[in-house]
């Protein structure tokens, strides 16, 4: 009988270093083919990889994981974390360009360099992020819709919601900051 994820996790926890093997080899090739796919480059995969699981070791030392049968989208979005880290870093962001207006969806999709795992991934941080957002008071939601969703300058903000620029800008603010106190108590991931 194969352990479950969880079981190996508590076995590493406990001092068996080769439980964590097991995971090791039950995930390296999904997770080193998901950060090659994003990078296109061996060294600079395989250091993103390596960096993946020292922090997936430290993480679950630090007792910080909390198991929810998702062990593999969880290394996947440490994995996609770094890789964003990288690209902020080094100022090379890859950009989707469409020759058409608007931003078309369904071709970024169909992209060689993006493939199901990214996606769900992408599609879980968006949930979990649209889901503490509507924990937040109306007038922080109001706030970082418009913002986020709308672009919208913060004038627009002051003009729209009927308050000055220095209260839409403390809205925001406090949105921010309780939206990292959600982040904090849940344990979720956005970037690290």
């Amino acid at each position: 009988m194969v352990p479950q994820d969880s079981v190996l996790i508590t076995d590493f926890l406990s001092g068996n270093n080769a439980s964590f093997e097991v995971l090791l080899n039950r995930y390296k090739n999904r997770v080193y083919g998901f950060v090659y796919s994003k990078v296109n480059d061996a060294n600079l995969a395989d250091d993103i990889f390596q960096d993946t699981f020292v922090k997936v070791v430290k993480t679950l030392r630090a007792g910080s994981y909390k198991e929810e049968g998702r062990f593999l989208s969880w290394v996947l979005r440490i994995a996609h974390n770094l890789i964003v880290d990288h690209y902020r870093k080094s100022n090379r962001m890859p950009k989707y360009e469409s020759s058409r207006e608007e931003y078309d969806v369904v071709a970024n999709l169909s992209d060689d360099n993006l493939n199901a795992e990214f996606c769900l991934i992408e599609n879980q941080i968006h949930a979990d992020l649209v889901s503490l957002i509507k924990e937040l008071p109306d007038t922080q939601q109001e706030v970082i819709l418009m913002r986020l969703y709308k672009d919208m300058s913060f004038k627009d903000i002051a003009d729209n919601t009927g308050v000055s620029i220095n209260t839409a800008l403390g809205r925001m603010r406090y949105a921010v900051i309780n939206l990292r106190k959600l982040i904090e108590e849940r344990n979720l991931i956005f970037t690290q």
